[in-house]
């Protein structure tokens, strides 16, 4: 009884965080194609387009989010979790702290409830730092030694690095696109 009562609570948690996670992270990515569309659409780049590509024209940052938009924003975070997400669940769950069903459930309860919050409230934010911080929340209730610090470490100098690295690939491939007169 206890086994199935934790294993069930596990998979609420999981479904609660998954959730939350879409109802955040997807938002941010078709907005970004939205944009890209409508930008598209007003400044004429999509005119000469064939017809069966006519789907690109959108009208307005008003207008609703395109079905297929939403779709393939769904589709490709269910792909993404599904080829990478067991590297950062391994990493997050045994090698940065060893996570029982009962720790799990607390750190994707808690952080579902962080990003559904900002979520409803327009904030966007990343979920992977939450997840992460979350979890580091309750292998430190366990004891601080509980948490592989040098883990933790790596991760954080990840996302400082993250920053700068993407303005850097950014600038290189702007000038890029310019020398070649795009």
């Amino acid at each position: 009884m206890g086994e199935d009562c934790g294993s069930t609570s596990s998979l609420i948690g999981a479904f609660f965080m998954g959730m939350s996670h879409g109802s955040n992270d997807a938002q941010k990515t078709m907005g970004i194609i939205t944009l890209a569309l409508v930008t598209g659409t007003s400044s004429g780049a999509f005119k000469d387009l064939p017809e069966w590509l006519h789907f690109l024209n959108t009208g307005s940052m008003k207008d609703p989010i395109a079905d297929w938009v939403i779709i393939v924003c769904a589709v490709t975070m269910a792909l993404g979790t599904a080829a990478g997400g067991w590297k950062i669940i391994r990493t997050l769950g045994h090698k940065m702290v060893k996570l029982q069903p009962v720790h799990g459930f607390a750190a994707e309860t808690a952080a579902g409830i962080v990003i559904k919050t900002a979520s409803i409230m327009g904030i966007p934010l990343s979920t992977t730092h939450v997840i992460t911080t979350s979890i580091m929340g309750v292998g430190f209730t366990k004891r601080a030694s509980a948490v592989k610090w040098g883990v933790v470490g790596r991760i954080v100098w990840a996302w400082i690095f993250t920053i700068p690295a993407t303005a850097a690939i950014g600038w290189a491939t702007v000038k890029l696109l310019h020398a070649c007169g795009i």
